[in-house]
């Protein structure tokens, strides 16, 4: 059963304490709103359906971001360029809409200095062979480097590097 095994889970860091979520799990969207706290009985997960939020309470922004997009399923501005450089390496395009100068894209790109932080989680595709595909939490990131605006092109290094499975599957779909 060991052989199996693709990868083992590990903790958040402290400023996560009361997040039930481990690092290199999956998570329906759902699982992740809920264990962040962005769900609630009054506040159903269904309503944040957007690929970025900022959880407030822990000076977080959550991004969450399929890597393979079908064309079918996504408007030409949301057709981001979503895709694992090398196991500590992500490159992640901000919404259209914003720009270097607007208040989110400063958050993302001086997090560090704000005292905020970057939780990445990513997907294959939309869909498995049972339905809507889980997120793989990747952990904490930090910014590395970005060019252009409406959108931002960020690099992002992982806390942790992705699990070997998930690159290997992730580069053979960015070709």
């Amino acid at each position: 059963m060991a052989e199996r095994i693709e990868h083992v889970p590990l903790p958040l860091p402290p400023a996560f304490a009361d997040v039930p979520l481990s690092i290199h799990c999956r998570y329906s969207i759902d699982e992740l709103l809920a264990g962040l706290g962005r769900a609630t009985i009054g506040r159903p997960p269904s309503i944040d359906r957007e690929g970025v939020r900022y959880i407030e309470q822990l000076r977080t922004d959550v991004f969450t971001f399929t890597l393979q997009k079908a064309e079918r399923d996504y408007s030409p501005t949301t057709m981001y360029r979503d895709y694992a450089i090398n196991a500590e390496l992500i490159h992640w395009e901000s919404q259209s809409t914003t720009s270097v100068e607007s208040p989110t894209g400063k958050r993302y790109l001086h997090h560090r200095e704000l005292g905020s932080h970057v939780l990445l989680f990513a997907r294959e595709t939309d869909q498995d062979e049972i339905g809507t595909r889980s997120f793989l939490f990747l952990g904490p990131a930090r910014y590395v480097s970005h060019r252009g605006s409406r959108p931002i092109a960020i690099t992002w290094r992982l806390d942790h590097p992705m699990p070997a499975t998930f690159l290997e599957r992730a580069q053979v779909l960015a070709g």
